[in-house]
């Protein structure tokens, strides 16, 4: 069990990142959640086996067809053993 906090940069907010985020994340397996912040970027912390996270790090790149990701920061956090993904 891995967990990241991803912080991701551009045109993230009202394009239903988050929900698209949610989604995705239960149809793989991960756990953990994602949030606007007010500075207009999204945070998200995703734990999970290392293919999983990896996967979500990728979506994460892209997003949803709306959105126009231009920065992904990345950061390692030791594992909490979340269960669930939710939207904050």
């Amino acid at each position: 069990m891995i967990r990241r906090r991803v912080v991701v940069h551009g045109q993230v907010q009202g394009v239903f990142f988050r929900a698209s985020c949610v989604q995705e994340a239960r149809r793989v397996g991960a756990a953990g959640w994602v949030a606007n912040r007010p500075d207009g970027t999204v945070e998200a912390v995703v734990e999970g086996d290392e293919a999983t996270v990896e996967h979500m790090l990728a979506w994460c790149q892209e997003g949803p067809t709306r959105a126009r990701v231009s920065q992904v920061d990345v950061a390692e956090e030791p594992a909490e053993g979340l269960s669930g993904f939710e939207q904050r």
